[in-house]
């Protein structure tokens, strides 16, 4: 990912004033219908549509394209808002829909909500009521108009976190003055793969078999090298729309796996960003028949793994000296090397194995421009003194409210003892 150069000037817990309609994501594999609508006529006869529907190839008949993509906006000031949480896997996405009697734009306007927990893995059945408080809002892209996406994180009745919750621990983190002083940018880096919905094998790949090896893909373009093109556009556009801060993306190096990033971000704004921008890929890939696979080594073998490296810096790094606050930082990394591991993402030990861009997960190193290491500087930060790191740890499946809250909390408010920052600076080569 590109140098960090400035912070979000988007703070998402508010929604852009935008009432522009967006397009409706369509690509051939969704196969679009035309449908005909007598506007004049709606309007005349309070919402009473006359809809025209033609047979594809198939003989398949859609009736509700047309439906699907109205606007409501000229006829009620009602919205609809997807409220949107961590399921008990942490990793799974949940979500339902309810009406709000008006347009909104910060989280506070909207209710809390209640889902029965027993079915997503996340409490008993003989007291199942989870509630949900709204946290941030963006732009419903597959609804348009003022529709809503809502992310909430869950608690009990009482008003505790549940476990899954890894938001609230985040938001205290972000929350304490040292940290807020600091200003944390982070740019997180996406990767995913894209499935064979039937055969759970990549898209592109001939089924039961391999493609050429790596190395035509990465970035590549043509129908022999980049599978999920459409996909991966619908996503970018849809995240824009919704005002997420997608800041690019790219055809990873395994083919059909992508790669998008989302940055800079400020503190918990990174965490809401990323969770939202995976939710509206799954809607895609779900409409596009095709399975979202956030597996860290999701082939086994001479193929790379998806991570989700994580750019990283304070105040004080981008500041005149910051190379000295980024080397600091740096051994309290190593320091908590164990428990950032632990806490970066489920089959990661498959993924960090020392080959393909990767470190060993049992030890920990860094380096200047090193892919190959726990944490990379790049060269553009060691020439100017100043700049950010990347912590190519975390795998594509990592919570990222847990691992932005890691990074804050070890380098900004982390005090080891001397005699361990000693021990450390001589392991990693550090002076500081």
């Amino acid at each position: 990912m590109a140098q960090i150069l400035v912070p979000s000037t988007q703070w998402q817990m508010r929604v852009p004033k935008c009432s522009t309609f967006g397009s409706p994501i369509a690509t051939k594999i969704w196969g679009s219908l035309l449908l005909k609508q007598n506007m004049k006529e709606a309007a005349k006869s309070a919402g009473k549509f006359r809809v025209l529907a033609l047979h594809s190839e198939n003989s398949t008949v859609n009736r509700t394209e047309k439906l699907l993509n109205m606007d409501i906006t000229p006829y009620t000031d009602k919205i609809i808002a997807e409220y949107i949480w961590i399921g008990g896997s942490g990793i799974d996405m949940r979500s339902k829909s309810r009406t709000i009697s008006k347009p909104v734009e910060h989280p506070s306007e909207l209710p809390k909500w209640n889902y029965d927990g027993s079915s997503t893995g996340q409490a008993p059945g003989e007291d199942s009521e989870v509630i949900l408080y709204p946290q941030a809002i963006f732009k419903d892209p597959f609804r348009g108009g003022n529709n809503i996406l809502v992310i909430c994180d869950a608690y009990t009745p009482a008003g505790e976190p549940i476990p899954t919750n890894k938001r609230h621990k985040a938001a205290e983190i972000f929350s304490n003055k040292k940290v807020v002083d600091e200003v944390p940018w982070f740019g997180i880096e996406q990767e995913y793969t894209l499935l064979q919905q039937n055969v759970k094998w990549p898209l592109g790949w001939p089924v039961g078999g391999y493609p050429g090896p790596q190395g035509p893909y990465y970035c590549g373009a043509g129908a022999d090298k980049s599978f999920g093109r459409d996909i991966s556009d619908a996503h970018y556009k849809a995240c824009l729309y919704a005002g997420i801060n997608i800041s690019g993306t790219n055809g990873e190096v395994m083919p059909g796996q992508w790669e998008y990033q989302v940055g800079p971000s400020v503190g918990i704004e990174a965490g809401d960003h990323i969770w939202c921008s995976r939710y509206i890929l799954e809607r895609i890939t779900e409409q596009a028949g095709v399975v979202l696979s956030l597996d860290p080594k999701p082939i086994e073998g001479d193929w790379n793994g998806a991570g989700c490296h994580t750019n990283y810096s304070t105040k004080s790094m981008r500041e005149e000296g910051g190379f000295e606050v980024i080397k600091k930082a740096i051994l309290n990394l190593s320091l908590r090397h164990k428990e950032h591991i632990s806490a970066y993402g489920e089959g990661n030990e498959r993924r960090l194995t020392g080959k393909h861009e990767t470190a060993s997960i049992d030890s920990f190193s860094w380096g200047v421009a090193n892919r190959g290491c726990s944490i990379r500087v790049g060269r553009d930060t060691e020439k100017n003194g100043k700049g950010y790191l990347e912590d190519r740890r975390p795998a594509s499946n990592m919570d990222p409210y847990v691992v932005t809250g890691l990074l804050a909390e070890t380098t900004i408010l982390y005090e080891p003892t001397l005699e361990a920052e000693a021990l450390a600076a001589q392991k990693v080569a550090l002076k500081v």
